[in-house]
Formats: structure tokens, C-alpha cells, sequence
């Protein structure tokens, strides 16, 4: 099969996996936020490698086009939205890159030795310079310099879509490494015979106690985070790791929180305020904790900082069957009253003390400086991505 009908395959599939990806999201089958991200990720490296775009903006177009059909079809996940304007960071960095390269080569090679820049300098005072005369390198007709300036555009549009995909994978790969990353930062910020206390489950949390419970001794507390129960599965996960672990209620984290040294919890988002969308029941945590002077720690991926702001608290929230507060055998009782349970919390950022990713420790009040590191360039193109 030719290279030609390999590419007009490739393109036909790219509707395929967008609308199978859809399909995932509508139908909630993508659970967790680095699923959703690597997921999310992996299908910007396919556009980019496969469509038949041939300079940025129409890159940048399409991208904003299916970042806004996935939004569409979960507007309140913000991982899609995260993704989505790194990658456009990722294509306005990678492109500018490419025009430095490309204005300062010629000057490169005349500062490469004293015998070039003498030469060059000569050929600059004789008036054969630029008339297309032999001996000064350039083309001797239009033709030739067209020929010329369409083979650097192919070659340059080449090394652009290569470079992409390149800076596209070190991403994906990072987004792998995250949770073992940020990690390795455990023992920075636990210590021996500390008290921790943790809700929820976050596989982030997880691997970060178990990193601190190699080195020193620690005893975990976690609050069971009904009506899911999510903290027995991660009680269970830390008592494999031969961690003392005891859950608690919800209902006990504040009489039980004048013994606790420190709160790590795990976030489904960071928003651009410094602010946190969490399991549910990390707000009372966290409020808990500050009446306490108790320090409150937060373990998030650098894909999980988002550039949105918390216009309203239940924008980024989800509310999911009602019946596992009360089930609808209560036929009675639940005509009369109104239930709502909600999957996330919204925790203030004067509630959260330090913020660690796989750099390091971070105070929310820095949040602004990372997040114009990772949107900045992107945030002509990404700020209105959920307006249409």
C-alpha cells in the first residue's frame, strides 16, 4: 500500500476515534482524571500525527474544534479542558522554537569561525552579492528561488509535525510517571511517628504515603467519605503496605482532629484561584483542620491545574444517584423531601496550606506562576475553548 493511500486511511479513522472517545465520556467509562488525561492526550498525538494540516493555525483550529466537541460531551470534566490547552502550549511553543531556529541559522553560521565571517563580509561589500552571479551562492533565476523557499517550507512543516509528536509523547510519559513523582517528594514533608489523616480514595495518596511509611514510621487515619466508602478501599491499600490504619467516620474528623499532625488529600482538580474540587467531605476536612492550625496538604498532578476560575462552586460539581443517601425503597419519605449528592467538594484556597506535584511544594499563591508556564501561550486560543 502506498504512503498516500496509508495517509488517506489514517485521516478516515480520526472521526472514529473521536466519536468512540464520545462515546466513552457520555457514557461515564473513563473513570478517574489521568485515564481521562492520558486518554484525552493520546488522542491529540493522533490528530496531530494523521490530519493533514499544513501550517499552525489550521492545527490550532482543529484542536479547538475537538476540544469543544469532548467538552461537549462532559462539560464539567476540567482534566479534558486542561489537556487540551497544554497541548496547545505544547504547538505554540514547539512552533515558535522552529521560527528562532530558522531566523537565527544564517546568523549562526557566520559566527561559526573567523575565516566564515571574514568571508561573509567580504562577500557583503562586492557588488555580485545577491545579483545571482557565480560564486555568491545564491540562486541565479526565480524559478530556483521558488523551488528553494517551497522545499524549506516542506522541510520545515516536516520537522514541525515530528517535533510535535515528540513533545506530545514526553507528555503522555509524564503524565505516567506523575503519581511515582510526586511521591518521591513524601519524605519531604512527613516525618517519624506523624498522624496522618487522609479521606477518599487517590491513588496519588496511596503511593505517597507508602513512599513516607518505607522510610519512617507513620500512623493514617481515614475518614470513610460515605455514602461511597471510598476510604475503606484505601485503608485496605495502606494496610497491604503494613501502615497503621484506622477508619473513622465522617462525622468523627472533628473530634478526632486535635490528634492528627497533618491532612494529605488528593484533588480531582486545582482551579486557577488556588482552590480545590475534591471528594466530597474534604471541604469539612479542611475547615476542620484550619480551626486546629492542623497543616493541609494536597498531592495533585501538574495535568490537574487547571486555568478556570470558581465562578460557581457547583459549576465543576456532579450530582449522581441520590439513592445511596436515601434509597428510593422509602417510597414515602422520598416524595417529600428533596436529596442531592454530590461527587465533588469545593475547598477554598485559604483552607490549603502547600500544594505538591512532581516539582515539588507549592503555595497556592503560586498557582498563578505555574499556570503561566503551562497555558500561557496558549491562552489566546484556550480561554473561550467551551464557548462556541
Amino acid at each position: 500500500m502506498s504512503s498516500t493511500k496509508m495517509d488517506v486511511f489514517s485521516t478516515r479513522e480520526l472521526p472514529l476515534l473521536i466519536e468512540s472517545f464520545v462515546s466513552q465520556l457520555k457514557r461515564g467509562q473513563l473513570v478517574g482524571s489521568k485515564t481521562v488525561a492520558m486518554n484525552t492526550a493520546n488522542l491529540l498525538r493522533e490528530i496531530v500525527s494523521r490530519s493533514p494540516w499544513e501550517d499552525i493555525p489550521s492545527l490550532t483550529t482543529l484542536l479547538k474544534a475537538v476540544g469543544k466537541r469532548l467538552l461537549r460531551a462532559q462539560p464539567r470534566e476540567l482534566i479534558i479542558f486542561n489537556v487540551v490547552c497544554r497541548v496547545l502550549h505544547i504547538v505554540n511553543e514547539d512552533y515558535s522554537s522552529v521560527e528562532v531556529v530558522n531566523e537565527e541559522g544564517p546568523m549562526s553560521k557566520k559566527k561559526g569561525s573567523a575565516s566564515g565571517a571574514s568571508s561573509a563580509s567580504k562577500g557583503s561589500e562586492t557588488p555580485a552579492m545577491g545579483l545571482g552571479q557565480p560564486g555568491t551562492g545564491q540562486p541565479r533565476n526565480l524559478g530556483e528561488q521558488v523551488s528553494q523557499s517551497m522545499d524549506r517550507a516542506t522541510l520545515n512543516a516536516f520537522h514541525l509535525k515530528s517535533l510535535l509528536i515528540q513533545e506530545i509523547m514526553d507528555y503522555i510519559l509524564e503524565l505516567e510517571k506523575t503519581e511515582v513523582e510526586i511521591a518521591d517528594n513524601a519524605r519531604e514533608h512527613i516525618h517519624s511517628n506523624e498522624i496522618i489523616l487522609t479521606c477518599g480514595r487517590s491513588l496519588t495518596v496511596e503511593k505517597f504515603l507508602k513512599n513516607a511509611a518505607s522510610k519512617v514510621k507513620i500512623h493514617v487515619i481515614v475518614a470513610e467519605c460515605a455514602p461511597t466508602y471510598d476510604g475503606h478501599e484505601q485503608a485496605q491499600a495502606l494496610a497491604s503496605a503494613n501502615i497503621d490504619v484506622v477508619v473513622i467516620p465522617d462525622a468523627a474528623v472533628f473530634a478526632i482532629m486535635s490528634r492528627v499532625n497533618k491532612v494529605i488529600l488528593g484533588a480531582h482538580a486545582v482551579l486557577a484561584n488556588g482552590g480545590l474540587v475534591a471528594a466530597s467531605g474534604s471541604h469539612t476536612i479542611a475547615a476542620a483542620a484550619r480551626h486546629h492550625s492542623t497543616q493541609v496538604v494536597v498531592c495533585a498532578g501538574l495535568y490537574k491545574y487547571s486555568p478556570m476560575f470558581p465562578f460557581d462552586d457547583d459549576r465543576f460539581n456532579t450530582l449522581v444517584s441520590p439513592d445511596a443517601v436515601l434509597p428510593y425503597g422509602d417510597g414515602e419519605l422520598i416524595d417529600t423531601v428533596d436529596v442531592s449528592n454530590p461527587r465533588y467538594d469545593y475547598v477554598p484556597p485559604e483552607l490549603v496550606d502547600i500544594l505538591v506535584d512532581h516539582t515539588g511544594g507549592h503555595l497556592p499563591s503560586y498557582l498563578y506562576r505555574l499556570l503561566q508556564e503551562n497555558y500561557a501561550q496558549a491562552k489566546d486560543l484556550a480561554w473561550n475553548i467551551q464557548d462556541e
